[in-house]
């Protein structure tokens, strides 16, 4: 499997403090192979970068693991 990209800053700061709690969250379900996520700061549930590839295309909602973003 290829390394899983770290969503993009204007989705995710690097400078939040939970910023490595997300992503070891975010690693852990990519690896099971789950749909998403408990977000470990508020409870809410994010999709993983891999169940949004399946639309095959941006929603324009705002997802922080969206894989269709330009830099």
């Amino acid at each position: 499997m290829s390394e899983i990209p770290l969503p993009h800053p204007s989705r995710l700061s690097p400078q939040r403090a939970d910023f490595q709690a997300i992503i070891e969250a975010h690693e852990q379900a990519v690896l099971a192979g789950a749909e998403g996520y408990v977000d470990p700061s508020n409870g809410a549930f994010v999709f993983t970068v891999s169940k949004l590839k399946e639309r095959t295309f941006c929603c324009e909602t705002g997802c922080r693991h969206c894989p269709f973003l330009q830099d």
